[in-house]
């Protein structure tokens, strides 16, 4: 991807694009899309049985990113008036009725100024996932295997409400604040517990962590009755946590936590790496 500030830079960013799309993917064919300078991230959950049968589960906010990588989601989004919330999940569900979509699907968007603008569909599962089945109840992951299965979808839209709020930090092998990754033998792990928190991982003491794949070692889900009930069981929970032998993303979870900005809600996709950068700044 390539930011185009002005007319004078546009021949030398779209060869520069054409080139890196030839070389990854045998194809020159590059897409040119308005830039969207404070946008967020935010995403709508749909499930769909093929039977003309689909709900959304509404949004999340996926606006904290490294990279154009999630490092935090929360569901639902701060700040979107609800009135805007069911037309683009009403919008997402109709699209996905005229294709005869079926299983579990997320529609992602850039949100600016009350617009929300089309990124893309992915047509599976999410990572963050976990936030949306605890403000709803709905487990995505059992009701995709139903419409796998050819099931009709057991859900009506008049069956899901959204009750409190919830948080999911992705946990990674890595260096928290130069993000090298930190592939190696856990010598130390406990899983944090408690009212409203909920942990996905794999890994265990003694587990290694190999160099060969994507660097999430585990989730950790925090769930209240407010935004700030929430944040509060997840500073709790990542105190408690125990990750040794390799290094992981915690303390920059932990600081995001007790961000001023960040606490206010409704961040843009750029927050995260301008306040990473103004923090280098300052140390030099």
């Amino acid at each position: 991807m390539r930011v185009v500030p002005g007319a004078k830079d546009l021949a030398g960013a779209l060869e520069q694009a054409q080139r890196e799309s030839q070389t990854a993917f045998g194809s020159n064919e590059v897409f040119v899309e308005k830039y969207i300078p404070r946008a967020r991230h935010i995403e709508v959950q749909l499930l769909g049985d093929g039977h003309g049968n689909l709900v959304h589960l509404y949004e999340r906010d996926c606006s904290l990113q490294r990279r154009h990588q999630k490092i935090m989601e929360e569901a639902p989004a701060p700040d979107l008036p609800a009135k805007l919330r069911d037309k683009v999940g009403e919008r997402c569900v109709e699209a996905c009725r005229r294709i005869g979509y079926r299983g579990a699907g997320t529609f992602e968007f850039l949100y600016e100024g009350g617009e929300f603008f089309f990124i893309e569909m992915n047509t599976r599962i999410q990572v963050e996932h976990p936030v949306t089945e605890m403000i709803t109840g709905v487990d995505l992951v059992q009701e995709q295997i139903h419409v796998a299965a050819g099931e009709k979808l057991r859900l009506r839209q008049k069956d899901i409400t959204l009750r409190g709020h919830a948080l999911e930090c992705r946990i990674n092998a890595e260096d928290p604040y130069r993000f090298t990754p930190s592939p190696g033998k856990i010598t130390s792990y406990h899983p944090p517990g408690g009212p409203g928190i909920r942990v996905d991982s794999h890994v265990y003491q003694g587990y290694t962590v190999p160099p060969n794949y994507d660097s999430m070692v585990g989730k950790v889900i925090a769930y209240g009755a407010s935004r700030e009930q929430a944040m509060s069981r997840m500073r709790i929970a990542l105190s408690e946590m125990v990750v040794e032998g390799i290094l992981t993303n915690i303390p920059l979870h932990r600081e995001l936590l007790n961000d001023t900005r960040f606490m206010k809600g409704g961040v843009s996709i750029h927050y995260l790496e301008q306040k990473l950068a103004q923090e280098q700044k300052k140390k030099k």
